[in-house]
């Protein structure tokens, strides 16, 4: 099955040359790349136009205002539908290594989605569930978005991204976006359940950045607070359990204490104040937004 890889973009066109260069000799002739500048248009345009013969196809160039989950939106529009393909949607920070693009093809087959490990310098973001484990209220948060695999139709069937969620969102949710799209394609696709593929990382994974690389610490604290509350408003419109939401508001404080080589210590009563606000949807002051450049 052909893939679509859809990026969306700030104009960071080092690392997404280094995304673009990886893809280049591991793309077939029916997979896409598609690109969505949200800012510095010419810069990227260049960058495209430079490196447009590497690619077995035309790479396909939009443009969007701001808002990762209303660009890979208008990225997903732009895919070739004359027949079903996968879909996936790595940061311009991604890269992938040698022969991932065709492990995760053979992998996938027919399925209808699936995760692949997103790998940084620090080691993984998230450790996925074994392969036979099924996709569930405790296994969507497993799964973050440059390592999702969905077949266009069933992302088009569950709604694609709610633009409401996900960083640069005009809304203080800032995160949470791929989880409410795992939620409801369980809901639209029942199957997914037991069908979704858990790709092990020993097989083929997505190279991917730190969390908080390069943030000062108000930066860190600002981006910690709005994720969390992205987070906590997909807890309040889903059917999650009373525990698990009380146990994710309770974490927040203590994830300077369990991830100390991303986060101070000080940074928790932030983590919280952030969840809080998602969980109860009402936001106390503060900047709204996770990240200003």
């Amino acid at each position: 099955m052909p893939i679509s890889f859809v990026v969306t973009t700030l104009g960071r066109v080092d690392s997404l040359e280094r995304l673009m260069l990886s893809l280049a000799p591991q793309m077939g002739p029916d997979d896409q790349l598609i690109i969505v500048a949200q800012a510095h248009l010419p810069d990227v345009e260049a960058l495209v136009e430079s490196r447009r013969n590497l690619f077995p196809r035309d790479i396909i160039l939009g443009e969007s205002a701001r808002g990762a989950s209303r660009g890979r939106n208008v990225g997903v529009a732009m895919a070739d539908a004359d027949r079903d393909r996968l879909l996936m949607f790595p940061n311009d920070t991604s890269h992938f290594p040698d022969g991932a693009v065709e492990t995760i093809r053979q992998a996938m087959g027919t399925a209808g989605a699936g995760a692949v490990t997103v790998r940084t310098a620090g080691g993984d973001r998230f450790s996925l569930p074994s392969p036979s484990a099924p996709l569930d209220s405790r296994s969507v948060w497993r799964v973050i978005e440059m390592g999702l695999i969905v077949r266009l139709s069933v992302f088009a069937n569950a709604g694609g991204f709610d633009e409401q969620l996900g960083t640069g969102a005009v809304t203080p949710w800032q995160a949470g976006e791929v989880t409410d799209l795992l939620m409801r394609m369980l809901r639209s696709d029942p199957g997914l359940e037991r069908s979704f593929v858990w790709i092990p990382a020993e097989r083929a994974y997505v190279g991917g950045i730190e969390e908080t690389r390069g943030l000062t610490g108000t930066e860190r604290r600002r981006k910690l607070r709005a994720y969390g509350r992205g987070v906590g408003r997909v807890f309040s419109i889903h059917p999650f359990p009373v525990w698990h939401r009380v146990r994710f508001l309770v974490a927040g404080l203590v994830i300077g204490m369990l991830r100390r080589d991303e986060y101070a210590l000080g940074d928790g009563f932030t983590a919280f104040a952030g969840r809080l606000e998602g969980l109860s949807g009402r936001v106390v002051g503060g900047p709204r937004t996770a990240v200003t450049r």
